[in-house]
């Protein structure tokens, strides 16, 4: 991808409403930066890993459910220990038709991607269910296991809302004030991006928040902001808008260059956006 980290990508493509995966690494490495075009809900079993989303690291403990809202950049670095965790991608839509999609909506709105449930085990329990019913081929195997996900996500919209993680010590590490321009960038994609012009619109020195910002995202503000209209365009163009126009709306104002990072980022052209593959092993 053009002036972005090695795997600052999209990974993965999600054909169906949902899919569970449970996965142990025994080895520590280190996933590049990325991003979905569905929501992902991590359920941390084991292990040692630390979360960076949107520039805000997330030190995990056993029992943790980390929630990453589509299109929000976010990368595990993976300790030593065997690290085990289920893994649930969710279409926005699916959420949407039930009505579950508000612990998203509240992670988007606080910046806040961590919820430290009073009772971990019985949203395990209720993964370890639904993964055994997607091996049962039983009557009414399928329709069982839609069953147990969406009282999964009962289960965890309602732990969301008793969530006090965010009071507590340890927990995240980040810095207020590239938090404040990270939410303006977003905001503001249509707007000139500059890094002297976020500088003077918050008062900071154009070397300081350059180097600032790459040390707590992992990426420079070029790159965010490009990784971000790339991601703007390309859903606007999957929700049926013209090329050029989703390009220009997203801030890009040189149609060329769009075409340009578009093809780099995702080895293709923009009319291709549509069609599907086969999703990438997660963190």
């Amino acid at each position: 991808m053009p002036h972005l980290p090695p795997d600052a990508d999209r990974r993965g493509y999600l054909l169906e409403d949902y899919r569970l995966f449970h996965l142990r690494e025994s080895r520590a490495q280190t996933f590049g930066y990325h991003y979905h075009d569905f929501h992902k809900v991590v359920v941390f079993l084991s292990g040692q890993v630390t979360y960076t989303v949107e520039g805000r690291a997330y030190f995990l403990t056993p029992g943790d459910l980390l929630l990453v809202p589509h299109h929000h950049i976010h990368q595990p670095d993976i300790g030593q220990a065997t690290y085990e965790r289920f893994i649930l991608w969710l279409t926005p839509a699916f959420l949407a038709g039930y009505g579950l999609e508000d612990c998203f909506v509240r992670t988007e709105e606080t910046g806040f991607h961590l919820i430290r449930p009073a009772h971990p085990g019985e949203l395990v329990t209720l993964l370890q269910r639904m993964e055994e019913a997607e091996r049962d081929d039983g009557f009414a195997g399928e329709l069982l296991g839609r069953t147990l996900c969406l009282q999964f996500l009962i289960a965890l919209n309602r732990a969301g809302l008793d969530n006090q993680a965010s009071d507590s010590r340890g927990v995240y590490a980040s810095d207020g004030k590239i938090q404040q321009v990270m939410a303006y960038i977003n905001a503001h994609l249509c707007d000139p991006l500059s890094v002297e012009q976020l500088a003077a619109a918050f008062y900071l020195s154009p070397s300081w928040l350059m180097h600032r910002f790459k040390a707590v995202t992992g990426c420079s503000v070029h790159q965010y902001v490009v990784q971000k209209r790339l991601i703007a365009a390309s859903e606007s163009i999957r929700s049926g808008t013209g090329v050029m126009k989703a390009a220009r709306e997203a801030g890009f104002g040189d149609y060329s260059a769009f075409l340009r990072a578009f093809r780099a980022a995702y080895h293709t052209a923009p009319r291709t956006l549509t069609e599907g593959g086969k999703g990438r092993k997660e963190g």
